[in-house]
């Protein structure tokens, strides 16, 4: 009987360990995003027909844009001469690794994204991004512009990590107000340049997400007249 017990206790036991050996390799083999991070499950598309609009006029300068969310950075609305829509334009003055904000709550699926944007100063960077398809603030897609190295760049941003998709060559002048749009439609990511397309991508981690703006380092980089649309 004695060893019956101790023979019935030995075989819970090697059950016990073939049921976590299993857990941990079920778990060890799902494919992941970024750096040890599952798969993300993809937001409800909440987005208006219509399109919308920040312009940032009509908010109190020293201010956050209504319904903004900070990621990292300093941004603030701040009166800007020769802001494409006078007085206003949100900036971001501070540092950070990638200084990031999103706008609004409004989840996209495919989108067209617009902003113009001037790189001010910065000795490291002077970047100008567009996000979008945000799922928080450490996962995303980013379209940017740098006017030091004169590309733009599409990267992903994953559990807190950039990587990057594709590259393209453009000038991106220093102290002047520029247009920047991505346009998104299924896995497909195209930017642009002052109406011109200068790079494209294809991505399929991210299907639906909420957009923003981004630059990087010690970029002072102002934004003005975000558009948001759906692709026609």
């Amino acid at each position: 009987m004695k060893r019956r017990r101790l023979m019935v206790g030995r075989m819970r036991l090697l059950v016990t360990a073939i049921a976590a050996a299993s857990a941990l390799v079920s778990t060890s083999c799902a494919p992941l995003t970024g750096a040890g991070q599952a798969p993300l499950t993809p937001l409800a598309v909440t987005a208006p027909p219509e399109p919308q609009r920040w312009s940032f006029d009509t908010e109190a300068v020293g201010s956050m844009p209504a319904g903004a969310e900070t990621f990292s950075g300093t941004w603030a609305i701040r009166a800007e001469d020769g802001a494409p829509s006078s007085p206003n334009a949100v900036c971001q003055t501070g540092r950070a690794d990638f200084p990031a904000i999103g706008l609004g709550g409004a989840v996209y699926d495919d989108v067209v994204i617009t902003t113009r944007f001037k790189p001010i100063s910065g000795r490291e960077d002077q970047a100008a991004g567009l996000i979008f398809r945000i799922q928080d603030g450490q996962n995303y897609y980013i379209l940017r512009a740098n006017a030091l190295e004169n590309n733009v760049n599409f990267y992903k941003y994953a559990g807190g990590r950039r990587s990057g998709l594709k590259n393209g060559s453009a000038r991106v002048p220093s102290g002047q107000w520029q247009e920047l749009r991505v346009e998104v439609r299924g896995n497909s990511l195209r930017g642009y340049i002052n109406g011109q397309q200068v790079v494209d991508a294809s991505d399929d981690s991210y299907k639906t997400g909420r957009i923003g703006l981004w630059t990087k380092a010690d970029s002072v980089t102002c934004f003005d007249d975000v558009e948001v649309r759906r692709p026609t």
